[in-house]
């Protein structure tokens, strides 16, 4: 157990990133959800809208440290990827 005033504030920090990164895990999760369901649908306009704003969060969470640099472009590249496939299709 934490015990110097020092410790224990960081016990507080810890409790409150992990929150924070779990929310926007959680949000770049939905966009990604949204956008898988987009492309099983078919419809290549909604899934170029899906795959835009999940980009954008998948970005906005590389940059926010709660992914990676590198996951996070490995995700995008295949996100592009299934939609490149689709509109080919």
């Amino acid at each position: 157990m934490a015990n110097t005033p020092g410790a224990k504030k960081a016990v507080r920090k810890i409790a409150r990133r992990t929150e924070v990164n779990t929310a926007r895990r959680s949000r770049v999760r939905t966009f990604l959800r949204k956008f898988d369901e987009a492309v099983a649908s078919g419809d290549a306009g909604a899934a170029k809208a899906a795959f835009v704003e999940a980009q954008s969060e998948l970005m906005r969470a590389v940059s926010k440290g709660v992914v990676h640099k590198n996951t996070g472009s490995r995700k995008v590249s295949r996100l592009a990827a299934q939609l490149k496939k689709l509109s080919a299709a």
